[in-house]
């Protein structure tokens, strides 16, 4: 029903919107700040250990108390889905601003324009204290797209009881055993029905090419026109030659636990059945939480090779979205987190090693307690994990590279085989991301 007042509205609707508009327009204009002034960011943090987010809360209500004009939201992440979903927050226009993750999840990101190059948005403190060789993690064509600051070596956690019995030499940092030794140490560690070592290889590519380094393995190659191509030559197969030896010929390795994950080879290990268990850094702590009483355990290095403790890592890792309005600010608040007395508690949650050269000097990284100084002799061995920057790995490593490790470990498939496929298979899979 049209009333007096119907023509006199659709006259004034416009122009009110356009009032509308100008004002909103003026409260929100300079990188969208709100009319009181004060910022307000994202950070999506993926700690989930207790100790871990205790220590990103604590941080951010630090940060709160003395930023009254930023404030920093936690949001709470989970390492089992952030890749698909950051990939829908970006494309929704709904990523945090503050970005917490692992290096080896950001080359797809970054060159598809998704995360802010922080090249010129970082303090030089925090430039010059953590090493080239862990921004060569995050750098991508001319840019560095994360700090990495959390880097976790792959370590031997030992039955100590078993080994000091059996009489055979314990290695250190110093003096690590080799591949070869490693091996044979681990036939002579098995019999009536237990074993050397429990391999625990449910993701059996990360482990494969990141010990791989002390080989001086590479198996992604960089031509002259920038392109990668993949080529398992004789320094690649050390590392899953041992494996499989170890798990089909010489019967030293459990069967069982390839398709398991870490967590999964603690009852047996505590249980007696493995001697070893091949583990990130950070399992320590569920170690000193499970391990039942009286277990005496101790972490050795990995095996060396011809390149020594040399050691690929994907350090975790924090970003600034692209798209974010307040990335200046964002970088402040990394800046701020990432200061050394800040990343020794970060690295102390996760039971994980500092990036910064002055938060590795922290004595409470040097204690003989829980063997933090084993951990810490290694941060200079460790390195940019092989596949960093290579578009397509993802794919490669799911779709190719998952399934040949696993059948060959399991003996199911020869060398030549699981050579053919790692080449063949995965070169077809990498030209598609780099026509």
């Amino acid at each position: 029903m049209r009333t007096p007042w119907s023509g006199l509205r659709l006259r004034w609707i416009p122009a009110f919107t356009l009032a509308l508009t100008l004002l909103l327009a003026g409260c929100t204009s300079g990188d969208d700040v709100p009319d009181n002034g004060r910022v307000t960011l994202r950070f999506q943090s993926l700690a989930w250990q207790e100790e871990s987010v205790a220590a990103n809360k604590e941080l951010v209500a630090q940060w709160n108390a003395s930023h009254p004009d930023v404030k920093v939201e936690y949001v709470q992440g989970s390492w089992d889905s952030v890749h698909d979903q950051l990939l829908t927050s970006f494309e929704g226009g709904e990523a945090p601003d503050i970005i917490h993750d692992a290096s080896d999840d950001l080359a797809d990101f970054a060159y598809g324009g998704y995360l802010a190059d922080l090249t010129d948005l970082l303090p030089r403190r925090l430039k010059s204290d953590i090493p080239q060789r862990s921004w060569r993690t995050t750098t991508f064509g001319d840019g560095i797209y994360g700090v990495p600051f959390l880097q976790e070596p792959r370590v031997l956690i030992a039955n100590a009881t078993w080994l000091k019995q059996s009489g055979v030499r314990i290695p250190t940092p110093e003096k690590p055993w080799s591949w070869a030794e490693f091996r044979q140490v681990t036939e002579e560690l098995s019999g009536d029905g237990k074993y050397g070592v429990a391999w625990p290889l449910k993701e059996p590519v990360s482990a494969t090419l990141n010990l791989s380094l002390s080989t001086s393995g590479q198996l992604f190659h960089r031509n002259q026109d920038g392109k990668v191509a993949i080529r398992f030559g004789t320094a690649d197969q050390v590392v899953p030659d041992t494996i499989h030896h170890q798990v089909n010929t010489d019967r030293s390795a459990s069967p069982t636990t390839l398709g398991s994950g870490g967590s999964d080879t603690l009852p047996g290990f505590f249980g007696g059945k493995y001697a070893m268990v091949p583990l990130g850094f950070s399992y320590r702590q569920q170690i000193v939480q499970q391990a039942p009483k009286g277990f005496d355990w101790q972490v050795l290095p990995a095996p060396a090779g011809a390149d020594g403790l040399a050691q690929g890592v994907s350090p975790q890792t924090l970003s600034v979205a692209e798209d974010s309005p307040h990335k200046k600010e964002a970088a402040a608040f990394i800046d701020f987190l990432l200061r050394p007395e800040n990343m020794v508690r970060l690295a102390l949650g996760d039971w994980m090693l500092p990036t910064g050269t002055q938060a590795l000097k922290h004595p409470a990284l040097h204690t003989t307690e829980h063997d933090w100084a084993t951990g810490t002799a290694l941060a200079a061995h460790l390195r940019s994990a092989p596949a960093q920057s290579v578009r397509g790995y993802p794919e490669w490593k799911d779709k190719v590279a998952t399934p040949a490790f696993q059948e060959y470990y399991s003996g199911a498939i020869g060398p030549d085989e699981l050579r053919e496929r790692l080449e063949e298979d995965g070169n077809l899979v990498l030209a598609r991301y780099q026509r």
